[in-house]
């Protein structure tokens, strides 16, 4: 650390680094364990605890708050800091935000299991717990905003533009789909009822992917993708109408999820129409960082930090293509209820959201801690493979898999009944979901190669600070 990061709390973002490294470990193997259960239902042992709907919601919960909460809190922190020449508004803030933070995902891995849930996607922690959230994001907003409010340069840098919109749209989604009455401690009744609570959760719940997995990735990748670069962003005007974009069409797709249901038809048209306008910011988004990464071709073909980066953003591409496919009515009659849709899911959040963050982490986790390279470059390349096997066995086994349930279910006799029952539907798909299990495995044996590597470096004793304090 030089002398001009003295203003700067680099602490409280190590600490949510270390945090986001080992929720994404635990997240992706409790993944890997249900892929598992899928395939050897044996293997949930007669456990009330250990089974397939007690330990789902523990996975999402532990990636996307554990792992993506925490890194994208601990890269906001440390990108306002710096993009804004200051230190923190509020250095005791930002460790109540974060201790405030662990205690949150500690009581999910406690009632989870318990079986304490609302049963809604992404939402399933229970009403004291959703208050809590609440008021640590409220303290993160004081923190991060604060921080712009002292900035010591006029100019926002657009990754804060990514961060401010993340936080504010989280906060408001999230508090409105979580209005609920308390019956007990443990339990408690969403105010919504019928299609209006489907229309509120799916609002919810399509916008918490739009905005913590994909705007606040995009607000990181638009810091740490020119630094390790080594070059400026390809276009701070495109930066701008992809960041626009985003936030005047993404919040209205959500119900896309609810096609073929008792919602209204118009409701449903407008989540379909927003989805397919979608594909322009998502790709001029996508464009704009691709380009900013093959500024430097010569690193890039032997930087395999930055090949994850560019891994990231054609897996960035394929999901915001599939997505919109995905809305379209006819493709949501073969898809929906299928593997299909988990395969999407997966391929954006372990090709996008969980590539970014590794290539971030091989980026920002040895200079936070002031290395000048990492322990091991063979492992880096080692992951990089096992990472890309992994994702490609885990997609493509669910692509394969939830077109051709999609068209089982379709078929029928001539009588109109349907040819394939629910038992030779699941014989066809066992193939392909031990598959699946097998790429999980491989990304997340790709994940603990990358703790080692990083834990080896940091430490690793730095022989020029040594030398300078001798």
């Amino acid at each position: 650390m030089n002398n001009t990061d003295a203003q700067y709390s680099l602490k409280v973002v190590k600490y949510f680094v270390v945090a986001a490294v080992i929720w994404a470990v635990a997240g992706m193997t409790i993944g890997a364990i249900l892929a598992a259960q899928l395939y050897w239902p044996a293997l949930n042992f007669d456990s009330e605890y250990f089974q397939f709907g007690r330990l789902r919601p523990l996975h999402t919960s532990g990636v996307i708050y554990g792992f993506v909460g925490n890194m994208l809190m601990g890269a906001s922190l440390y990108i306002v800091q710096r993009s804004c020449q200051c230190g923190l508004f509020n250095k005791s803030l930002a460790w109540m935000v974060f201790w405030g933070w662990q205690l949150i995902l500690w009581l999910a891995l406690i009632t989870l299991p318990l079986g304490y849930t609302t049963s809604k996607e992404y939402a399933e922690l229970e009403w004291p717990i959703d208050i809590l959230i609440a008021l640590v994001w409220v303290l993160y907003a004081v923190l991060f905003f604060g921080t712009i409010a002292k900035r010591k340069v006029q100019h926002i840098f657009v990754a804060n533009w990514f961060f401010a919109a993340f936080i504010i749209v989280i906060a408001l989604i999230f508090v409105i789909n979580n209005l609920e009455i308390p019956v007990t401690l443990t339990k408690s009744y969403s105010i919504y009822a019928g299609a209006n609570d489907a229309i509120v959760q799916w609002w919810w719940g399509h916008n918490a992917v739009g905005f913590m997995l994909t705007a606040g990735v995009i607000g990181m990748n638009y810091y740490f993708i020119p630094k390790a670069a080594d070059r400026p962003i390809y276009s701070y005007r495109l930066s701008i109408i992809n960041f626009w974009g985003l936030i005047g069409f993404y919040t209205w797709a959500g119900t896309h999820h609810l096609l073929y249901s008792s919602v209204p038809v118009w409701v449903q048209n407008i989540g379909m129409i927003m989805s397919l306008i979608l594909w322009l910011p998502s790709w001029a988004g996508a464009f704009n960082i691709g380009m900013t990464l093959l500024q430097n071709k010569p690193k890039l073909k032997s930087d395999y930090i930055l090949m994850f980066f560019f891994s990231a953003v054609i897996y960035y591409c394929l999901a915001t293509f599939e997505g919109p496919l995905l809305a379209i009515r006819w493709f949501n009659m073969l898809a929906h209820n299928t593997e299909w849709v988990i395969g999407h899911v997966h391929s954006g959040a372990l090709g996008w959201v969980a590539l970014s963050g590794i290539a971030t982490f091989y980026y920002f986790i040895p200079k936070l801690w002031g290395k000048e390279k990492l322990w091991s470059t063979r492992l880096l390349k080692w992951h990089f493979w096992m990472a890309h096997i992994g994702i490609a066995f885990y997609a493509i086994s669910l692509w394969v898999a939830g077109i051709g349930e999609g068209y089982m279910w379709l078929a029928q006799h001539e009588n109109g009944e349907l040819k394939y029952s629910f038992i030779e539907v699941l014989d066809f798909k066992a193939p392909w979901l031990l598959l699946r299990f097998i790429g999980g495995s491989i990304f997340v044996a790709g994940m603990l190669l990358m703790v080692t590597n990083l834990y080896k470096t940091i430490r690793t004793p730095n022989p020029l600070l040594e030398k300078e304090a001798a």
